[in-house]
Parts: structure tokens; C-alpha cells; sequence
């Protein structure tokens, strides 16, 4: 018997959709027909009615569990006389029809927002009514209030958090000072980038020596001193009530959607120079070796000494004599002993067996209008590693603190590679001739000490990214099985308590645990959110324990998956923004040249990432030249069956910039040429006449879309809403148009 199974419905682009199943087993596919009645993220419950040739699950929609209600950014058209609103977010799939008196005076090419009036079904399009216009889609951060209403992100706080934040103090009242140690004659200093502007860390470090003669033991005293938050955002309050809701803060080019509102944030919880705060702090001693000999936590009153950055104390920790080093006289010798204990801390490190990368992370500099101006490196100095070295060390002493006293707790969960992508690893290894040994259990050392041993090799890119991509991503959970990238045994989120909700909790957790109390989180707020979907590749029933856990536990771990997923939204809706200005940018390079590497392959494709403008496109498998290519996912390489050119990972190519879609996030590159076969041997002139003819129109198509122009679409688009003009004169009834 076939199964029937609930779970969420994720639309694709082109017309097709799959289910997310709640028990988190494989997703089902659904045909375009089967979508037809169904909208990006839907509930339904659906029968698998037949397996593919690899496989996998297709399925029929068998009844609708529950509409998602949310509002959906679109752009509005008038075609063929007819109103509709083209979804922003293109896994919709329909365009959505709008009455001509519910367009709230908004006019044809503006970005608004639509609530569906009535839903789709097999032989009707969804119909809406704009319910805010955002404005026009060149607007300077259009893109951004576009993706926090894409994805959800909670972006106005509760009049009634508005109202508890302003009779929030300005300062410290004697009050708050109680109970605490205070360290405000500590010299403890901030260090954040330059547009940094909530400081929730500050560090200090001094030598330290116990005992006499062989009993002696040296090493350093190492405080790291982190807002305390939990004091003034209590539950059951709002402003607590919101965090949970956000339980990040979201970060975008020039913009920041704030976790708790800005008189908290930017104010009473930031580590401000020479501004009494309340801190949590956690006071190690640490060895010469790197182990953390002892730890406690206790609050306190304390008083940054500086607000620096990674470039100064970079600047100073090279040259002791120099500029910056001279106007910070004072704090010298203690930024050279936290030098010296982060040197320490990086031993015991690599004795662990963490793994660590070097990647190249990028920064997108905009101009006052939020456009791009150019997107540079980011580089991560020697003050950077030190800051993480200490922050590493008090969210590990935090994770043992709370598992000593056996109290449930988020832990940051990071499990090494699944099954599956060990053995797609082991053959990648095993086909480039690597003989470093990977067991079927691998522990972080062991990836580690390949990525160590390949970090000369030509194709140390494409190995990193393999070794990337086979571990799985870190999760919030009241299980604690230990940060397998880390080699932590166990490990928690204490130092980020303005920004991550997650820190928040631990906060309460070890305040309850030093005040011999049990913190109960608040069932009922961890009931009143939607309840997240099991991530993505986990199995049926992997995410509980054997046994069956505690009514407590339970809340725990829904708060851990609602953390986890909000966490990930974050990161969408950033990448989203990011994407939509790239694109941006590079509609104003169409037809250019530039060098890059591929870094990475797929089946239709590969992804070029351009040397000067660090942006990523791709190279559709039809411009490879007028031969078959045949992906290789063991080699993960493109291999012409003809003349047995192969691409690569780190293959060096010559694009041009071909195509840029903005609405789907997409740039599409046109190979020129790579240094090791020359120019694509099937492109002859006419050919090559024909793409820049492209490029011409595709650029006079572009200037017309900045314009305003709405009647800029595809003509298979006008033609099927002229046949929905005409069905509906003729029969009274909208027949579905699904988008391509």
C-alpha cells in the first residue's frame, strides 16, 4: 500500500514543486499539474503514488492541510486588460489576478504587497488585493524590504515592546549594581570592525602563576565579559516576546534588522567605551599548552577601557613601536598577552584537531543610493583569529558549565559527515590519487590533516570545497553531541546574547545554575510560533533520542529547531539581498570579458567565480562547445566525450558576461576561452556575431526595464494572459497559467 504523508510544499521555478515531509523523510516530487491548486509553501497531505528510476518519491496532492497566509511581494502588471501581480519569489509559480478596484491606487511596475483573496485551484488562478505598496522596484533598498517580507523576517516590533524599551533607563541605577563583582578598574577593551555598532565582547588577559617551585603553574588569566542582556530582557515580557520571534539579527548590505530594538541594542546592553555596563563574564585560566585549566561565571559591573578595531590592534601586534601602538600606550601589554594566550589557544587546537579552512570571505561596499561600488575581500588578520580563539574558549567553557550541572540547555550542535557524503568523499580522495586515510567514522583530525597536506596542490580549492561540503550544517539542540568542525565535546552560544537568542538562554541557564535555581523556558511562547520543519536531509526520527523525552526537553528542542530555522531564514534573506545587488551591478558589465575559476560543477553547468568583481555566475553546459559533456560526480568534473576536455573545480576560464535575469538572481556567463584548451573550437564567427547581437538586445531590453516599461516580458507571458483575457470573456472562468 502506498503511503499518504503531511509536509510543506516547495514550489519550483519552473513550474514543479516537492514536499517537505514533517517526519523528515526523502521529499516528493510534484508534477506541474499537481501544482496547480498548491502555492510555495502550502501544508497539504499527499499519497506517493510511483518511484522514479533513481528512486525517489513522486506524489499526488491528495487534500490541503492548511494555506500559508502570509502576505506576497510582487510586481504589479496591467496585460491584455488584466491586472495580476508576478510574484517576486518565483517558486510561487502563478502569477496572482487582482481585481481592478483592490489595486490600492498603485500603479503598473510598483513592488506591493498582495493577500490572496481566493486560492488557486486545478481551473482557477489565485486571486488577490494589494495591501501596501512598497514603492518602485530602483528605489534604494527596495531589494531589502522586498526580502524581509519574502522570507518572513519580523521587522517592526510590538507597540508594546516600543513602549517597554523607552521606560527602559538611560543609565545603571544603583539597583542594577547589586550582586555583582565589580571590574570596572579592569582595562577590558572591545574589538569590532569599523562599522560595528553594538559591542557585546570584551576581552582581557594577564599572566598568571600559581604555586611555587615544581607545584608552579603558568599560563594566563583570560576574561571575556559579555552584555548582560538576560538582566534587563525578561520572560513573559515583550521585548522578550519579540526576540524569540526574530531569534537573530539580520544582517544586510548598510541595513540590520535588529533582534531587540535599538535603545537595548546600540545602548543599555552595548560595551560602549567608558560607559558602566552589566556584564556576564567567564574568568579562565588558561596554560601554556592552550587547556583551559579553571573557569567560573559570575555577573558583573564593568567598564570598557576602548573601543577598538581588528585593523588597529592588527597594526599594533605587528609593530609595537608604531602609530597606532603609541596611541594606545597603555593597553599595549595587555593586548600582547592576549596575543600570547590566543598563540596558546591555537596549539591546543590543532592538538584537537579542529578544522579550519581558509577561505576567501567577500565585502560588498555600497554607495549612498545602496548600489554597489565594489566588492572587495575580506581579510581576517591576526586580531580577528585572536577575538575568535577567546570567544571559542568561553562558549566551551559555558557548554561544560551547563552539562556539569546536568540542566537542559541549547547546545551548538555540529555532527560530523552523514553516511552518504563520507563515501562520496572517500571516492573523490580515492580518484585523485590521495592516499590520506579517511575512515568510516571520520574524526575532524583526520579532515584536517588533509586539508593540511593538500594545501599546495593546484586544486586546493576543489578539495577544501569537497571536505566543506561533506559535513553537515550546526544546529541548535538540547541534545548535546558535540561540534564536530570545533572537535568540542561539547559546545554552546554564550557570547552573542544581542544578536542570537540562543546566547540569551544560556545566559538565564547559568544564571539560574550559579543561583542554585531551574530555569523553565516558557512553554507557551515556544507554542505560540508556527513550529519549524525538520531540516533538510535529516532521517525519520533522528532528531529525538532513543528514548522519549520530558515534556521540558520537548519545549527545549522546539525552540532549538525554531532558532535553527530562523537562523537559516537569516542567512536566505542576506544571500537573497546580496544576489540582487550583484546582478544589479553586473547588468551595468553586460558584454565584458573577464578571467576567473570555476568553482563549482553541476550536471547543466558551471559556476565561474570573476577574479576582479568576486561575483559568481554560470556557464550553461551549451556553451562548453558543440560536443556531449558528461558530469563526472566522483571526479566532480565535466569531461567533453569527444575531445576529452575537462572542467574542473579551479580550471581557469575566460567568460563574458552574457545575461543577467534580476528576478531570478541569476547571471549567465558565455565561455570565451580557458588557459588550457584555448577558444570553444564550435563558436565560429557568425556564431560569435549572433552572441553579441544578443548582448546588444538583451542590454536595449534591460534599459527599457529600468525605464519602467512593464510590457518588457516574455511573449509567451502575453500571449498566455491574452488567452486568459479571452477565456474568462468566454466562459466566466480563469484557466491556471502556470510561470516558466
Amino acid at each position: 500500500m502506498l503511503s499518504e504523508v503531511e509536509g510543506q510544499v516547495e514550489g519550483h521555478q519552473d513550474g514543479h514543486g516537492f514536499v517537505r515531509r514533517d517526519d523528515g523523510g526523502p521529499t516528493i516530487y510534484l508534477s506541474p499539474q499537481e501544482m496547480r491548486a498548491v502555492l510555495h509553501r502550502d501544508r497539504v497531505r499527499v499519497r506517493i503514488v510511483r518511484y522514479d528510476r533513481k528512486g525517489r518519491p513522486e506524489g499526488r496532492v491528495l487534500d490541503i492541510v492548511e494555506r500559508r497566509k502570509a502576505p506576497i511581494i510582487g510586481r504589479l502588471l496591467h496585460e491584455a486588460g488584466i491586472w495580476l501581480v508576478a510574484p517576486e519569489d518565483r517558486r510561487y509559480g502563478q502569477d496572482i489576478m487582482v481585481p481592478k478596484n483592490a489595486t490600492a491606487n498603485a500603479v503598473v511596475g510598483q513592488v506591493v504587497s498582495i493577500e490572496l483573496t481566493e486560492a488557486p485551484s486545478m481551473y482557477s488562478q489565485p486571486m488577490g488585493r494589494v495591501i501596501e505598496v512598497l514603492g518602485e522596484i530602483d528605489d534604494p533598498g527596495m531589494e531589502i524590504e522586498i526580502a524581509v517580507r519574502k522570507y518572513e523576517v519580523p521587522h517592526r516590533f510590538s507597540p508594546e515592546t516600543l513602549a517597554q524599551a523607552a521606560a527602559l533607563p538611560d543609565k545603571l541605577r544603583p539597583a542594577d549594581r547589586r550582586h555583582r563583582i565589580d571590574l570596572s578598574d579592569v582595562p577590558l577593551v572591545t574589538i569590532d570592525g569599523e562599522d560595528a555598532r553594538d559591542f557585546d565582547d570584551a576581552v582581557y588577559c594577564e599572566p598568571f602563576v600559581r604555586g611555587r617551585g615544581k607545584s608552579r603553574v603558568e599560563g594566563w588569566r583570560l576574561i571575556v565579559a559579555i552584555a548582560d542582556v538576560s538582566h534587563y530582557v525578561k520572560p513573559g515580557e515583550p521585548i522578550d516576546a519579540d526576540a524569540y520571534e526574530r531569534a537573530t539579527s539580520v544582517y544586510f548590505p548598510r541595513r540590520v534588522i535588529p533582534m531587540l530594538p535599538e535603545k537595548l541594542s546600540n545602548g543599555l546592553c552595548s560595551l560602549n567605551p567608558e560607559a558602566d555596563r552589566l556584564a556576564m563574564v567567564c574568568d579562565m585560566v588558561i596554560d601554556t599548552e592552550g587547556a583551559i585549566d579553571a573557569y567560573q561565571f559570575y555577573p558583573a559591573t564593568i567598564c570598557s577601557h576602548a573601543r577598538l578595531t581588528y585593523t588597529e590592534v592588527a597594526a599594533v601586534l605587528a609593530n609595537t613601536r608604531g602609530p597606532e601602538a603609541k596611541a594606545r600606550a597603555d593597553l599595549v601589554p595587555h593586548l600582547l598577552h592576549l596575543h600570547e594566550v590566543y598563540r596558546a589557544l591555537l596549539k591546543q587546537r590543532a592538538r584537537r584537531g579542529a578544522v579550519d579552512f581558509e577561505t576567501t570571505e567577500t565585502q560588498i561596499v555600497c554607495d549612498e543610493n545602496g548600489r554597489i561600488e565594489k566588492i572587495v575581500p575580506r581579510t581576517r588578520n591576526e586580531a580577528h583569529k585572536l577575538i575568535e580563539e577567546a570567544m571559542l574558549a568561553a562558549n566551551e567553557c559555558a557548554a561544560g558549565f551547563i552539562e556539569a550541572a546536568g540542566h537542559p540547555a541549547l547546545f551548538r550542535v555540529h555532527e560530523g559527515p552523514t553516511p552518504e557524503r563520507r563515501v562520496t568523499l572517500q571516492n573523490y580522495l580515492r580518484a585523485l590519487g590521495i592516499g590520506l586515510h579517511l575512515s568510516d567514522d571520520p574524526t575532524p583530525g583526520e579532515l584536517q590533516n588533509i586539508a593540511l597536506a593538500t594545501k599546495d596542490r593546484p586544486d586546493v580549492t576543489q578539495i577544501h570545497t569537497m571536505l566543506l561540503r561533506s559535513m553537515q550544517q550546526a544546529v541548535y539542540t538540547s541534545a548535546n553531541a558535540g561540534h564536530f568542525g570545533l572537535a568540542y565535546r561539547a559546545y554552546a552560544h554564550f557570547t552573542s546574547p544581542i544578536r542570537r537568542y540562543p546566547d540569551l538562554l544560556v545566559h538565564r541557564v547559568i544564571k539560574a545554575i550559579l543561583g542554585e535555581k531551574r530555569y523553565q523556558l516558557d512553554a507557551a511562547l515556544v507554542a505560540s510560533l508556527p513550529q519549524a520543519p525538520p531540516r533538510r536531509g535529516a532521517k525519520p526520527g533522528a532528531a529525538k533520542p532513543a528514548k522519549a523525552m520530558s515534556k521540558e526537553l520537548e519545549t527545549w528542542e522546539l525552540a532549538g529547531a525554531h532558532c535553527s530555522a530562523n537562523e537559516r531564514r537569516a542567512d536566505e534573506a542576506s544571500r537573497d539581498v546580496e544576489a540582487w545587488l550583484k546582478c544589479r551591478f553586473m547588468r551595468e558589465h553586460l558584454g565584458e570579458e573577464y578571467s576567473g575559476t570555476v568553482s563549482a560543477i553541476t550536471s547543466f553547468g558551471l559556476f565561474v567565480t570573476l577574479d576582479a568583481l568576486y561575483v559568481e555566475g554560470l556557464v550553461h553546459i551549451t556553451e562548453l562547445g558543440g560536443e556531449y559533456y558528461r558530469f563526472d560526480e566522483v571526479h566532480q568534473e565535466l569531461r567533453g566525450e569527444r575531445s576529452g576536455a575537462r572542467y574542473a573545480v579551479g580550471t581557469r576560464v575566460r567568460v563574458q558576461v552574457s545575461r543577467v535575469d534580476l528576478d531570478s538572481r541569476r547571471i549567465d556567463f558565455r565561455l570565451v576561452r580557458d588557459a588550457e584548451l584555448g577558444p570553444p573550437q564550435t563558436r565560429g564567427r557568425g556564431e560569435r556575431a549572433r552572441a553579441a547581437s544578443a548582448v546588444d538586445e538583451l542590454k536595449s531590453v534591460q534599459e527599457a526595464d529600468r525605464a519602467g516599461k512593464a510590457a518588457v516580458r516574455h511573449k509567451a507571458g502575453k500571449k498566455a494572459v491574452g488567452g486568459t483575457a479571452k477565456a474568462v470573456r468566454k466562459t466566466g472562468k480563469t484557466p491556471p497559467r502556470t510561470r516558466r
